[in-house]
C-alpha cells in the first residue's frame, strides 16, 4: 500500500519515476520469462549489447539496468558495491564493474559553466583550454588547460544540470526506501531508509568540488614529509562547486606497469605494490582519513617511481571509537582470538533484535580457524574480507558505511597489488601494524591524551556531583522524587497479550451461551452465541495475521 508520506517523492518526479519503473520492469521481466520459457518472446528482451536478458544472471541484469538509468544509478551501484554486507558478495562483485563513461557536454556548455562558477570567461582564466575532454564520467568531465604562467593543469567541470537530475533521482530513491521500510517487514532489518540517506549524502558531497579541493589539501598535508607519494595540487582561486582546477600529474597508469615482463620491471612492480599498500594503510591507521576508491585507474606511477593518487572525491573518515575497535579486531585476528574478534564485530556493527550470539561466535571461530592456519604469503585477504561480510550479513548485523568502505578498500588494494606482483601479500604489509598499534597506544603522547580526557570527565563529575546529590535529597525531602521506568519494545507484545485474552474470553463466553441455548434461537441455535463465536474466530485470525506480519496490531494489520 502506497505511503501517503512518500507520494510527494513520486509526484514531483513523475516522468523520471515512470522511466525508472519501466527500465526496472523490463530487466526484471526476463526472470519470469525464463521460468515460463516462451522462446519467441525471450529474443525480444535484449541488453544494449544484444545479449538475451533471460539468459543473464540477476546480478548482471541489475548492473545493466543501472547502466541504462544513467549517472545517478551508476553512482548508487558503485556505492552498493562496497556494501557486500547488504547486497551479498555476488551482487557487490558485479556492481564493482560499473563504469560511467558518459556523453560529454558541448564546449559551449562547459565554457558557460566555468564562467558562471568562477565569474570570468575561460580566456581570462586560462592561457589555453582544450575543448575536447580527456574523460567524461557520471558527474563531470576533465579538460587539459594551462594557467597564465604556463603551468599545466586539468580542469574538472561538472555536467550542466547534473545536480537537478541527481536530486530528482535521489528523491525517488528516498521514496522507494521509505515504502520498502514501511511495507516490507523483511527489509526493515536492513534499514533501507537509513542506507538510502547515507548514499544520498555521499553522492551530494561528490557533487561539490570544493569538498574534493579540501580533500586534496588534506591529503597533501598528511603526506607532506613523504616524497614517494603525490596528490594533485589544487588552485583554490580557480575552484568552485562546479569547477576544480588542479595540477596535472604526468605518469603511467598502474595497470600499464603490470604488463612489463623484464626482471627489472618485476622488482619495480613489487616496490610500487608495497608503496601503494603502505600509503593506504597510513591513511587508515595513522590519519583516520582515507581515499575510498583506490582502483588502478586512480593510481599513477610518476617519474622516480613515485605514486600519484587521483580522484579524491570519495573519502572516508574514521572516528576514534571505530578506529580502536578495528585495531582491536586486527589484533584479535593476528592472535587467533575468536572471542575477541566476536566482541569487536558486535561493537562495530548494529545488532538486530534477538541476535544468536552463540551462533555468531561459532561462525567467527570457524573463520579464525580457517585463516589462522594460512601462511602470511598465501593469505587471501580478499577472501577473508568477503567471509567476514558474509558472516555479518547472515546474522543481520549492519556495518557502518565507513567500515564497509574500508573492507572494499582492502579488497581492491589487494587486487591491484597482486595485479602488479602476483606473489605480493597485503597481509604481509598489514601484519607489522599490530605492533605499531600497541606501540602507539602505549606511547607517552597517547597515554597523556587519554589521561587528559579522563581528567576532564572526572573533573566534570566531581563538580556536578554535590549539586546533583543536593537536588536529589531536596526532592526526596519534599516528596517529589520520581523514578520513571520505560519499557522499550513491549507495546506490541502487550497489545497481542490483551488482544488474545479478550478474544479467548469472547470465545469461551460465546461457547457457554451456545451450550445454554440462550434465546433468541435460530434453527435451535443461540443467535448471540453463534455471532460471538464467529467474531472470536475472526479476531483470532486477525491476531495471527498481525503476529505473522510485524507483531503490531495497528489499523493496517
Amino acid at each position: 500500500m502506497l505511503s501517503l508520506a512518500s507520494i510527494p517523492h513520486f509526484a514531483r518526479n513523475a516522468r523520471r519515476f515512470r522511466e525508472i519503473a519501466g527500465v526496472l520492469a523490463r530487466y526484471g521481466l526476463a526472470e519470469f520469462l525464463a521460468a515460463t520459457d516462451p522462446a519467441f518472446l525471450k529474443d525480444l528482451l535484449v541488453s544494449p549489447s544484444g545479449a538475451s536478458l533471460a539468459t543473464l544472471k540477476r546480478e548482471e541484469r541489475l548492473r545493466l539496468a543501472l547502466t541504462e538509468l544513467g549517472g545517478t544509478a551508476i553512482k548508487l551501484g558503485q556505492i552498493l558495491s562496497t556494501r557486500a554486507d547488504l547486497v551479498g558478495p555476488e551482487v557487490a562483485a558485479e556492481l564493482s564493474r560499473l563504469r560511467a563513461d558518459t556523453e560529454p557536454d558541448a564546449p559551449e556548455a562547459v565554457e558557460r559553466t566555468i564562467r558562471e562558477a568562477l565569474g570570468a570567461p575561460v580566456e581570462e582564466l586560462f592561457e589555453g583550454f582544450d575543448p575536447v575532454p580527456m574523460a567524461s564520467a557520471s558527474i563531470g568531465q576533465v579538460h587539459r588547460a594551462r594557467l597564465p604562467d604556463g603551468t599545466a593543469v586539468v580542469v574538472k567541470v561538472r555536467h550542466a544540470g547534473i545536480e537537478e537530475r541527481v536530486r530528482a533521482d535521489l528523491d525517488i530513491l528516498m521514496g522507494l526506501a521509505e515504502l520498502a521500510e514501511r511495507g516490507v517487514v523483511e527489509l526493515r532489518l536492513y534499514q533501507p531508509l537509513a542506507v538510502a540517506a547515507e548514499m544520498r549524502r555521499t553522492i551530494l558531497r561528490e557533487l561539490d568540488f570544493v569538498r574534493e579541493e579540501r580533500n586534496l589539501r588534506h591529503f597533501a598535508a598528511n603526506f607532506a614529509s613523504e616524497p614517494g607519494v603525490a596528490f594533485p595540487r589544487p588552485y583554490p582561486e580557480r575552484c568552485a562547486r562546479e569547477v576544480l582546477t588542479m595540477e596535472e600529474l604526468v605518469g603511467e597508469p598502474l595497470s600499464r606497469l603490470a604488463g612489463e615482463l623484464s626482471p627489472e620491471a618485476a622488482a619495480r612492480r613489487t616496490a610500487m605494490a608495497k608503496l601503494a599498500a603502505d600509503v593506504f594503510l597510513e591513511m587508515i591507521f595513522r590519519d583516520n582519513f582515507f581515499h575510498a576508491d583506490p582502483h588502478p585507474g586512480n593510481l599513477l606511477v610518476l617519474p622516480g617511481d613515485r605514486l600519484g593518487i587521483l580522484d579524491c572525491g570519495m573519502v572516508g573518515r574514521i572516528d576514534e571509537r571505530t578506529r580502536r575497535a578495528m585495531e582491536d579486531a586486527l589484533l584479535a585476528v593476528a592472535e587467533g582470538d575468536a572471542e575477541g574478534l566476536t566482541e569487536q564485530v558486535m561493537r562495530i556493527g548494529r545488532l538486530p533484535p534477538g541476535l544468536d550470539r552463540a551462533a555468531l561466535r561459532a561462525d567467527i571461530e570457524d573463520f579464525v580457524a580457517d585463516y589462522a592456519s594460512q601462511e602470511l604469503g598465501a593469505f587471501d585477504l580478499g577472501g577473508a574480507m568477503g567471509d567476514v561480510a558474509a558472516i555479518v550479513r547472515r546474522h543481520g548485523i549492519l556495518l557502518p558505511p565507513v567500515v564497509a568502505h574500508l573492507i572494499k578498500v582492502f579488497v581492491v588494494l589487494e587486487g591491484a597489488s597482486r595485479t602488479l606482483s602476483p606473489g605480493f601479500s597485503l597481509i604481509d604489509v598489514i601484519a607489522p601494524y599490530a605492533g605499531k598499534i600497541i606501540a602507539r597506544r602505549l606511547s607517552p603522547g597517547a597515554l597523556f591524551t587519554r589521561a587528559r580526557r579522563s581528567w576532564r570527565d572526572w573533573n566534570a563529575l566531581v563538580e556536578s556531583f554535590p549539586r546533583d546529590a543536593a537536588e536529589i535529597l531536596r526532592r526526596a525531602r519534599e516528596g517529589r522524587l520520581d523514578v520513571h521506568l520505560v519499557h522499550r519494545g513491549l507495546d506490541a507484545t502487550i497489545n497481542r497479550l490483551v488482544y488474545g485474552i479478550v478474544t479467548a474470553a469472547l470465545f469461551l463466553g460465546s461457547c457457554q451461551v451456545l451450550a445454554s441455548r440462550v434465546p433468541p434461537l435460530v434453527f435451535d441455535i443461540s443467535l448471540f452465541g453463534a455471532l460471538g463465536c464467529a467474531a472470536a474466530v475472526l479476531l483470532g485470525l486477525r491476531l495471527l495475521r498481525a503476529v505473522k506480519r510485524s507483531g503490531e496490531l495497528g489499523p493496517d494489520s
